[in-house]
């Protein structure tokens, strides 16, 4: 079994029958920063991780992913990425980056460890946890795993439809792909650079395109990790109503570009309405492909507008840009959209589905779910006492399921685990002597 840990946080080499403090479930970009905060409050911890470090970023995404913001931006604050500030990483890097930053602060992780069921113990505070190496007490636990647990694949096709079908994240690569036509159903981030790369590889590629935001890569010499910086839109505490779900499209790939639907069109790919039922071969494709290429394109206008506002408003001396106004002209799949879609003879042999993940906290055996499987908490503190979520999307603002997001609520959640810890250390003082 491959182990790791760190003799300065005194954790020994097997998990067996040892009380932990706090039990970090996940050693990915979530898992290390917990780490981080609750090793700087000197709090006993131990990380706990199922494969490698960052293992979600080496085998859960494709051979030519990397990272959408530059690596000025998507980072820990205690360490830079060894390539230029405005480039973007590659996920093999990222992972390293990951992996480097565990080792600077010495993290006490141990990997190859599977988490079974933690559950509360009866008459006293903490939890029993059951791992592949052994059982063990904890009085917090802090779930790590994020929000990309368990790929969503909706039973719409049926396996014995002959088609071959995966997820995104089982994607790596065209070649790995049967001969034939492709269908991408999603088109936020992972569905537009998939869709691109098959599409430039030589593959006819259909690509099923739902409600998305679209903001510019950059804009008057900024990317747009800067402009929601500056604009305040990273801080935001929720989405606008009604988009909670919407997914954003935008690409670091061919050194970061802005998403622009019309053009991979014009490049070949045939875009879509969102995908319906499925019978005896058939497809069928709702009419809003239009409408949902519109309000991205609303999107992206407004914040143009922001933008500009906020450069007058401030003086700035950043060099105007009116070509990013300029649209291609509309795709004739735009205009005369396909309604029904006929697989075999559209010659497609694969369906890739980039429509997201589900929630899937099997494990955590407590009361800190709604009835949809979904955490119930805080800004990360759970409605269980002593269980924390940490990684989740819109959990404390806009900016959480990022890199340097996910950083900052790791903080927050070490700093409530603190605040628990002096509670339970409080004695109250003596009074013999004193009454009376």
């Amino acid at each position: 079994m491959e182990s790791r840990t760190h003799p300065s946080n005194a954790v020994e080499d097997t998990v067996v029958s040892h009380d932990i403090e706090v039990l970090v479930v996940g050693a990915g970009q979530a898992g290390i920063a917990m780490s981080e905060h609750l090793s700087a409050g000197d709090v006993p911890h131990l990380v706990v991780e199922r494969d490698r470090i960052a293992e979600r970023w080496r085998s859960w995404r494709w051979d030519s992913l990397v990272a959408n913001g530059p690596a000025w931006h998507d980072r820990f604050p205690g360490l830079e990425f060894d390539i230029a500030p405005d480039a973007f990483a590659g996920k093999e890097r990222v992972a390293d980056y990951l992996e480097a930053y565990a080792t600077k602060f010495d993290a006490p992780v141990r990997t190859g460890v599977q988490v079974n069921s933690v559950r509360k113990m009866e008459g006293k505070s903490g939890f029993h946890v059951e791992t592949s190496d052994g059982d063990l007490n904890a009085r917090f636990v802090v779930a790590a795993t994020g929000a990309f647990q368990k790929p969503v694949v909706p039973a719409v096709i049926p396996e014995t439809s002959g088609l071959h079908q995966i997820h995104s994240s089982a994607y790596r690569n065209p070649q790995q792909l049967p001969d034939g036509a492709v269908l991408v159903i999603g088109a936020g981030s992972s569905g537009v650079q998939i869709a691109d790369e098959l599409q430039q590889s030589g593959r006819q590629v259909y690509l099923a395109v739902g409600p998305h935001d679209r903001p510019p890569r950059s804009y008057r010499g900024r990317d747009f990790c800067w402009w929601l910086g500056v604009l305040g839109k990273w801080d935001a505490a929720a989405p606008p109503r009604g988009a909670e779900h919407v997914t954003i499209a935008v690409s670091g790939a061919h050194g970061g570009h802005t998403v622009d639907f019309r053009n991979l069109a014009a490049s070949g790919i045939t875009l879509l309405g969102m995908a319906g039922d499925y019978a005896d071969g058939v497809l069928t494709i709702a009419p809003d492909l239009r409408a949902n290429i519109d309000a991205g394109d609303a999107n992206y206008l407004s914040m143009l507008d922001e933008a500009d506002a906020y450069v007058a408003r401030n003086g700035l001396d950043l060099p105007e840009e009116p070509e990013a106004r300029v649209f291609a002209p509309d795709p004739e799949c735009g205009s005369d959209p396909i309604g029904r879609l006929d697989l075999a003879a559209a010659g497609i042999t694969t369906v890739i589905w980039a429509v997201g993940f589900a929630f899937d906290y099997d494990w955590l055996q407590v009361d800190a779910f709604d009835s949809n499987g979904r955490p119930r908490h805080q800004r990360g503190v759970s409605t269980e006492a002593g269980i924390y979520f940490l990684g989740l999307p819109w959990q404390s603002r806009r900016g959480s399921s990022f890199i340097w997001g996910v950083w900052h609520d790791a903080k927050y959640l070490a700093d409530q685990i603190a605040i628990q810890r002096s509670y339970l250390a409080y004695e109250a003082p003596r009074t013999e002597g004193i009454l009376g």
